[in-house]
C-alpha cells in the first residue's frame, strides 16, 4: 500500500507514551532515522511478509488480524495514540524469523512513525543494552523452557500411553495363553475318548454318522446365536434334564457348554439316534470335547484379532510408517486415540457422534492425534475431579468450508476468571507435578499455526466443549506450513 510522507516533529513523537522518556537529542535522532507516513484506509502490511519496519501510530485507527483457516480473524482494534506493531523483535536479529506475525490495516486516514527494522535494532542495542539483554534472555529462556517441558510432556504422554497399551495387550494375550493350555488338554481328552469309541462295537456306518454329527456340531458352534441370560438359563435346564434322563453323568456341567455353542435338545436327539443307549454317554462326552475345542479356538482367534486391532491402532496413532503430511480420515485418528486412551477412560462413558459423510482432510495426522490426546486427557481430568465419572462426547460435523471435531465433557466447567488464560503457555489448574500447562498451548499451535485451523471452547457447569476446526482443503502452498510446535 502506498503512503505519503509527512514532516516528523520531535515534540509530536515525544508525546507518544513509547517515547515520552527520551531526551530531545534522542527524539531528533528518531526523526532523522525514521519517518512519518500517512496511510489511507487499507492494508499496511500482511501476515507472513518480511518484517521490514516498526510502526508507532501517531493518530488514526488500526486493526490487527490473524489468518485462521481461510479467514482473517480480528484480534485488536484501537485508536489509542502510540500503539505499536511490526518488527518488534528486530533486535533479536537472524536468531528468529523476522516476519510479520499479524496483518495491519487502517480504517481511516492514519499517520505512523515508521522505523526501518535494522535501524530500530541498532537504536535498541545502543540506547537500551541492558533491556535488550534482559529481553533476549526472557525470549530465548522461555522458548527453551517451553521446548524442554513440551518434550517432557510428550514423553510423559508416551509413557502413559505405552503403559495403557501394554495393559490392553496383556488381557487378550493372557486369554490366548490360557485358551491354548485348555485347548491342548481338551484335544488330549478327545483323542482318548475317540480311542474308547473306536474300541466299541461300532460298524462303519455308525462311526461315519458320528463323524458327520461332529462336523455339523463344529458348524453350529461357529453360528451360535446370542442368548439373553434368561434364555440361556432355560435352555441349560432343558439340556441338563435330557442328559440326566439318558444316563449322561454331570449333565449340569456339560449343558452350559452346549448352550454356549448353540446346541439344543433336537441336536441331542440326533446324537441319540446315531448310537445305541449304552455308548451314548461316551459319544456325548466326545462331542463335548469337540464343542469345547471349537469354543477355545474361537477365543484364541478373538484374542489374536484383538491384539492385531490394538497394534493397528498404535500404528495409526503414531503414524510411524506413514508420511508426516497426508490426506487423512479424522474418524480413524479419533478411534485410534480413544483406543490408546481406553485405560484412562475406565468409568467414563464415551459417546461418538460422527458424520461419516465428511471428506478426508489434508493434515499432519500424528500431530492431530496429539491434539486429540491433550483434549481428551483434559476432559477426563475435569470429570474425575468432579465425581470420577461422566460422559465424553466426540462429535464431527461440517461447518461451512471447515471440518469440526468437538470434545464435550460433563465436568464442572472452566471458571470465568481463567478462561482468558487456558491457552497460555505454562498455565495449569492441575496440582504441582501433574500438569505442565503446555497441553492446550501445543494443541493451539498445531491446529492454528500448522494446520491454519482454529481451536475454541465453550464452557458452563456440566457442559464444556473444545472445538477444532480444520480446513477441508490444503492452502495454496500445497500443505500447512512446517514449523516447530
Amino acid at each position: 500500500m502506498s503512503a505519503r510522507r509527512t514532516e516528523c516533529v520531535p515534540d509530536e513523537i515525544g508525546s507518544l507514551f513509547l517515547f515520552e522518556k527520551l531526551t530531545p537529542e534522542q527524539l531528533r535522532r528518531l526523526c532523522e532515522a525514521g519517518r512519518v507516513e500517512r496511510y489511507e484506509p487499507g492494508t499496511v502490511y500482511t501476515e507472513g511478509d518480511p518484517a521490514t519496519c516498526f510502526y508507532v501510530m501517531v493518530e488514526g485507527t488500526v486493526v490487527l488480524s490473524r489468518r485462521v483457516g481461510g479467514d482473517d480473524v480480528e484480534v485488536a482494534r484501537t485508536s489509542q495514540r502510540g500503539v505499536y506493531a511490526g518488527a518488534m523483535q528486530a533486535y533479536l536479529g537472524d536468531r528468529v524469523p523476522q516476519v510479520y506475525n499479524n496483518s495491519l490495516r487502517v480504517t481511516e486516514p492514519t499517520r505512523f512513525f515508521v522505523l526501518p527494522a535494522d535501524t530500530f535494532a541498532d537504536i535498541m542495542q545502543d540506547w537500551f543494552p541492558m533491556a535488550v539483554h534482559l529481553l533476549e534472555g526472557l525470549f530465548f529462556g522461555a522458548k527453551s523452557a517451553q521446548q524442554a517441558i513440551g518434550q517432557r510432556e510428550r514423553l510423559l504422554a508416551l509413557g502413559s500411553l505405552s503403559a495403557g497399551l501394554t495393559h490392553e495387550l496383556n488381557n487378550p494375550a493372557a486369554a490366548a495363553v490360557r485358551a491354548t493350555a485348555s485347548l491342548r488338554e481338551r484335544v488330549g481328552k478327545m483323542r482318548r475318548k475317540l480311542r474308547v469309541i473306536s474300541e466299541g462295537a461300532y460298524d462303519r456306518e455308525t462311526l461315519a454318522g458320528l463323524i458327520e454329527i461332529q462336523e455339523r456340531t463344529a458348524e453350529r458352534v461357529a453360528k451360535a446365536p446370542a442368548l439373553s441370560p434368561l434364555e440361556a438359563s432355560d435352555r441349560e435346564d432343558l439340556l441338563s434334564d435330557w442328559l440326566d434322563d439318558h444316563g449322561v453323568t454331570e449333565g449340569w456341567r456339560i449343558a452350559p457348554t452346549f448352550v454356549q455353542a448353540g446346541l439344543d435338545v433336537g441336536w441331542l436327539e440326533q446324537v441319540a439316534a446315531a448310537v445305541d443307549e449304552e455308548t451314548l454317554p461316551s459319544a456325548v462326552g466326545w462331542l463335548n470335547y469337540t464343542v469345547e475345542t471349537e469354543l477355545l479356538m474361537d477365543e484364541i482367534q478373538d484374542s489374536a484379532a484383538r491384539i492385531s486391532h490394538l497394534v493397528d491402532a498404535a500404528k495409526q496413532y503414531s503414524q510411524l510408517d506413514r508420511a508426516p503430511f497426508q490426506v487423512a480420515d479424522v474418524h480413524e485418528l479419533l478411534d485410534s486415540t480413544l483406543l490408546m486412551l481406553s485405560g484412562k477412560l475406565k468409568g467414563i462413558r464415551v459417546a461418538k457422534e460422527y458424520d461419516r459423510a465428511l471428506p478426508r482432510v489434508p493434515a499432519y495426522p500424528a500431530e492431530l492425534n496429539q491434539v486429540w490426546t491433550n483434549l481428551v486427557d483434559n476432559a477426563v481430568a475435569a470429570m474425575r475431579e468432579a465425581d470420577g465419572e461422566g460422559t465424553l462426547t466426540v462429535r464431527t460435523a461440517r461447518e461451512n468450508d471447515r471440518l469440526l471435531v468437538e470434545f464435550g465433557d460433563t465436568g464442572p466447567g472452566i471458571p470465568a476468571e481463567i478462561r482468558d488464560r487456558v491457552f497460555d503457555p505454562f498455565f495449569t489448574t492441575k496440582p504441582v507435578g501433574e500438569g505442565t500447562g503446555l497441553g492446550l498451548d501445543i494443541s493451539w499451535r498445531i491446529v492454528v499455526n500448522k494446520h491454519h485451523g482454529s481451536l475454541r471452547f465453550e464452557s458452563e457447569p456440566g457442559d464444556t466443549r473444545f472445538q477444532v476446526l480444520l480446513p477441508l482443503t490444503a492452502p495454496a502452498s500445497g500443505h500447512p506450513q512446517e514449523e516447530p510446535v
